[in-house]
C-alpha cells in the first residue's frame, strides 16, 4: 500500500495511536507471550512475573486498541493476538535495531 504524501491528518492521528499503543514495555512482553497462543491473565502474569492487575490494565489497552482478542471460557478469560500487523512492526523494528547495532560494530571495530 502507497502512503499518500503529505499524510493526512486524521492517518497520522490513526498512525501515532499504534505506535502509542505498543509504546508501553510491558504490552510488548505480552504480545510476546501471545504469540505462543492464548493466555488467561492469571497465565501471563505467572510467564511475566508481574500482578494480575499490570497484565489486566495493558490488556484493557490493547483489547481497546485491537490488538488483542478475548473470549470467555467459563469464568476464565483468555486473550490472543487479533492483529498480526502490530508483530510485523515488532519485527520491523528489531531488525532496524540488529541493522543499527552492526553499523556501529563496525565503526567501533573500524576505530
Amino acid at each position: 500500500m502507497a502512503l499518500p504524501t503529505p499524510l493526512p491528518p486524521e492517518l497520522v492521528e490513526l498512525i501515532t495511536a499504534r505506535f502509542k499503543l505498543l509504546s508501553e514495555p510491558m504490552r510488548i512482553r505480552i504480545l510476546d507471550q501471545l504469540r505462543e497462543g492464548e493466555q488467561s491473565v492469571g497465565g501471563l502474569a505467572d510467564l511475566l512475573d508481574t500482578s494480575q492487575q499490570n497484565v489486566s490494565k495493558h490488556l484493557q489497552a490493547l483489547y481497546g486498541g485491537g490488538a488483542v482478542a478475548r473470549r470467555k471460557e467459563g469464568n476464565t478469560v483468555y486473550y490472543g493476538i487479533a492483529d498480526e500487523s502490530l508483530m510485523s512492526m515488532c519485527e520491523a523494528v528489531c531488525e532496524g535495531v540488529e541493522q543499527r547495532i552492526a553499523e556501529l560494530s563496525q565503526i567501533v571495530t573500524q576505530a
